[in-house]
């Protein structure tokens, strides 16, 4: 369905006089159907959207009239799941390229802002409990409160001289550090790290490590793969299992695992702007970490609305750069201790 609205001046649209605001395109004027096709949610959740980050989005200014928060919320949501260049989708809703890339870059701002609302370790005990018991139902490994891993997203090259964001594949990125709840939910999320670090070093410069080090969680752990150490409070498979215990707990630990990968296939499937089908994210480092970082945000509060997260269908998207790693065993004996515990009293 196409909405014909001629493209306004940016500044006229974006800051306003008065505070009046430019309401040209409606959702009440347009179906359910093209709403999900052209933005990729429904109405509810947009007009949920707009209440959470209205005040955000309406700031006074002294010129003649502004982009209604509605308006900044459609035209970077479009963004965000068509992946399309910015001159397409602000075509879509009557606003110019400059306008639309100041509506991407408020409404990630406000995004970001309310990360911490969204995305965060539970802290009181049912809720824990009940973490781990939804782990516990996919495989039978117990006390998990988290899978975790990278994954990454590409970005144009910063300028020619660095080359820290160059990943082992020769292509410029951000790798990204995530944990998810068994149903998908991201639980943490650092989205800034440059492409060239190993997984492992990620994750020790993380500040998820001194979360898990200095302050929570005495009673579980999280799965890793084998590009990390193992801890004591992140549990890796072993390298070369040998006796069926070993094996049980290596297959435990694979199928619970695989959520963080399949959460990672449905970000990129409804945030097309990270799955490199239509090109690398033509912003700094800076920015496609926040980029990054407001999607994540959106993919929980879509899980909160009860949109699916195994709904969409997988898409293709960057090939990830494989870890060149040896066997990422670690010396901490405590670790070990562990394993082989869980081993003993569990898969046994």
């Amino acid at each position: 369905m196409a909405i014909p609205i001629a493209v306004l001046d940016c500044d006229l649209l974006l800051y306003g006089r008065g505070h009046r605001t430019l309401d040209r395109f409606k959702l009440e004027d347009v179906t359910d159907e093209y709403l999900v096709s052209t933005y990729g949610f429904p109405r509810q959740f947009i007009y949920y959207l707009v209440d959470l980050l209205g005040a955000s989005l309406s700031r006074p200014t002294q010129r003649s009239r502004a982009i209604s928060p509605e308006t900044q919320i459609l035209a970077a949501l479009g963004f965000y799941t068509s992946g399309s260049f910015q001159t397409r989708m602000g075509d879509a809703i009557g606003i110019s390229q400059a306008s639309m890339s100041r509506c991407v870059a408020n409404v990630t701002e406000a995004l970001v802002e309310r990360a911490s609302q969204f995305i965060r370790f539970p802290e009181d005990e049912a809720t824990v409990q009940s973490l781990k018991d939804d782990f516990y139902g996919l495989a039978g490994m117990p006390g998990v409160l988290g899978v975790v891993d990278c994954t990454h997203v590409a970005i144009k090259a910063p300028n020619a001289e660095d080359l820290s964001y160059v990943n082992r594949k020769g292509l410029h990125s951000l790798n990204c550090l995530m944990v998810c709840d068994a149903r998908g939910v991201l639980l943490s999320a650092e989205t800034h790290w440059p492409g060239s670090l190993p997984d492992c070093t990620v994750l020790q410069q993380a500040a998820l490590t001194s979360q898990f080090e200095t302050e929570l969680h005495k009673d579980g752990w999280l799965l890793g793969d084998s590009s990390f150490f193992l801890r004591t409070w992140l549990m890796t498979p072993l390298h070369i299992p040998e006796t069926p215990a070993e094996y049980r707990y290596n297959m435990a630990h694979s199928a619970t695992h695989n959520v963080i990968e399949r959460t990672f296939r449905t970000i990129r499937s409804r945030f097309r702007c990270l799955d490199g089908s239509k090109g690398t994210l033509q912003y700094s480092p800076e920015k496609s970490s926040h980029i990054i970082l407001a999607c994540c945000v959106l993919h929980n509060i879509s899980l909160e609305h009860g949109l699916d997260v195994w709904s969409s269908p997988a898409t293709g998207h960057m090939e990830q750069p494989e870890e060149e790693y040896e066997q990422m065993e670690s010396m901490d004996s405590e670790a070990c201790r562990i394993r082989q515990e869980l081993l003993l009293t569990h898969f046994s």
